[in-house]
């Protein structure tokens, strides 16, 4: 019997479901090729069995279990008292929530933040599980705070009580963190904050006040930006506290749950607004350190984490729109024949590329600055490059995602079909937390005012951009190099104006700053891999970006190359 064109169609939907990888690691040469250069030869072959394994898991176990968890009626519960009565204040999810945390705490992707210099390896790692749009993620960038702000500040009597737990592999005896600072009356300003803190006659410390928007509700330690009673207004008079979801006693800490959040997007993951009633609590750092440890050691950690979310959550919409396109026919012959369709698949394989490239510079610069080898110039280039990184990373993810969703067509706003929509609603959350967009650009503004911190930054840039010697590279470097003239030249104008002003334009300015980031971490990137003779596509890549991003007067109609090009990065797939 000779199918029918439904039989057809949909043979060739089940082809292209059959035909995505089974391992996120071993499919990406591109991540591969980035772990080599930041890590060596020796620590790569180490560890990629490792990453290899989980890659796996993340594809063929964690996907389809996350995609079931997300299913209407599956989303987690409030339940505040249990059986008998006893207050618990406890949140009840799909039993494959438990299946997928018990994978990831045994990857060791917090058991590693135990010794310094394991920041590529455990972003390596968060980066794949990224690909799956989860419901641990945020507890995992929220845990991995605290336990910097505990490693650097915290005494020994909190770091032996509340350490130990969050270091631990074992997902049945982990504890994990959440991180709780923005109050219904500030949100960003967080110098608005009014939540109160006060030594109590036993000699602990209480909490008393509103949390407006607490994620990660379920974890064990909760890290809480509290006013100690008569300290001054604004940041400076803020405090870093850690409460404990449970007393000594077993009983609940006195926290109370008003309700969970109704949100747009991660709602596999549970989100609070949280009343503290004299819940015991625990300083971390000096009471007037609260402010500097929360944003150095906590929202500089969720700010990379954040990026490499974005990264894995481009490379899965890459994955998703190429195999498609690949498959998918119309008109006669595969949509990836037709300009118009390459030109959206490459746009977000540019975007992948440049993702993982920036996003894995900063987390290769900050195991330096951990393990001693770093110096006050890197440590301000972190301070820079964390802010404009998340910002650049989440606004392209949403937009990257969006042209996957073009390339499905109607199918692509279908919930059941394919992984896109939740992408789409959960790039939403990654876009304004730990920072909204504005907020990243103007305080990356202020620094450069203040500090200067664009010297040091810029000096960054010029020593990795002269590393790209090869002669192909030569038109590219002067794009970038032209860029950064321009970029001085924006600076030195918005430094010149008034509050206003600035406010106007520092996000174009830093927008661009972000762009010629990345361009040259993908120089850096392409000249060793030409070094090392790969196969590789990074070379047209990295044209095809600086082309799109930072050529004013760049007009693909008049470019011979363009259409070569696209059809050369389509068929890469």
């Amino acid at each position: 019997m000779t199918p029918n064109n439904a039989q057809k169609g949909r043979a060739s939907l089940s082809a292209w479901e059959n035909g995505k990888p089974t391992n996120f690691f071993t499919a990406d040469k591109n991540l591969q090729s980035v772990l080599r250069h930041h890590l060596g030869e020796t620590e790569y072959n180490q560890l990629e069995y490792g990453l290899s394994r989980f890659g796996g898991e993340c594809a063929t176990i964690i996907d389809p279990a996350v995609k079931i968890e997300d299913r209407i009626g599956n989303h987690p519960r409030l339940y505040r008292y249990n059986g008998i009565g006893e207050r618990v204040e406890g949140i009840e999810f799909h039993p494959n929530h438990d299946l997928v945390g018990r994978l990831i705490w045994k990857s060791g992707i917090m058991a590693m933040q135990s010794r310094v210099g394991n920041t590529v390896h455990q972003m390596a790692l968060f980066y794949l599980l990224n690909h799956t749009a989860d419901g641990h993620s945020c507890g995992l960038a929220c845990t991995s705070g605290l336990i910097r702000a505990l490693q650097t500040a915290g005494n020994d009597e909190v770091q032996e009580k509340f350490l130990p737990s969050l270091l631990d592999p074992n997902y049945e005896t982990m504890q994990h963190g959440a991180q709780f600072l923005t109050e219904v009356q500030g949100g960003s300003d967080v110098g608005a904050n009014a939540v109160q803190a006060h030594r109590h006659e036993d000699g602990t410390w209480r909490v008393t006040g509103e949390k407006w928007f607490c994620s990660n509700i379920n974890a064990h330690q909760f890290l809480v930006m509290a006013r100690p009673v008569n300290a001054p207004p604004g940041t400076k008079g803020l405090g870093l506290f850690l409460i404990p979801r449970t007393l000594d006693d077993g009983a609940t800490n006195g926290f109370y749950l008003r309700r969970l959040k109704d949100k747009l997007g991660t709602r596999v993951l549970a989100s609070a607004e949280v009343d503290f009633i004299d819940a015991v609590a625990y300083p971390v750092g000096a009471l007037e350190n609260g402010f500097k440890i929360a944003v150095e050691q906590v929202l500089n950690t969720s700010r990379l984490m954040n990026a490499v979310a974005c990264a894995g959550f481009i490379r899965r919409a890459y994955i998703e729109a190429a195999s498609y396109a690949c498959e998918r026919s119309a008109f006669g012959k595969t949509i990836a024949h037709y300009p118009l369709v390459q030109e959206a698949v490459v746009d977000i394989l540019a975007e992948s590329y440049a993702s993982l490239a920036s996003s894995f510079a900063l987390a290769s610069l900050l195991d330096v600055i951990e393990t001693g080898v770093g110096d006050e110039n890197d440590e301000a280039v972190y301070r820079v490059f964390v802010n404009i990184n998340k910002y650049i990373t989440s606004v392209q993810g949403s937009e990257a995602i969006h042209r996957a969703i073009e390339v499905f067509g109607g199918n692509g706003a279908i919930e059941s079909f394919s992984i896109l929509p939740r992408l789409y609603r959960d790039m939403v959350v990654l876009e304004s937390w730990e920072g909204a967009h504005n907020v990243l650009c103007l305080q990356v503004l202020r620094d450069f005012g203040r500090y200067n911190l664009h010297e040091p930054f810029l000096n960054y840039l010029h020593t990795h951009l002269a590393t790209a010697r090869d002669d192909r590279f030569k038109a590219d470097v002067e794009a970038v190099e032209a860029s950064i003239a321009r970029f001085i030249a924006m600076l030195g104008k918005i430094g010149a104006g008034d509050e206003a002003y600035q406010n106007a334009h520092s996000r174009r300015l830093i927008h661009l700053l972000a762009q010629i980031a990345q361009a040259v971490m993908l120089l850096v990137e392409a000249q060793r891999e030409i070094e090392h003779a790969h196969k590789t596509i990074k070379a047209d890549v990295t044209t095809y970006f600086i082309n799109k991003y930072l050529r004013p007067n760049y007009d693909p109609m008049t470019d011979e190359t363009y259409l070569p090009r696209l059809e050369k990065l389509m068929m890469a797939y």
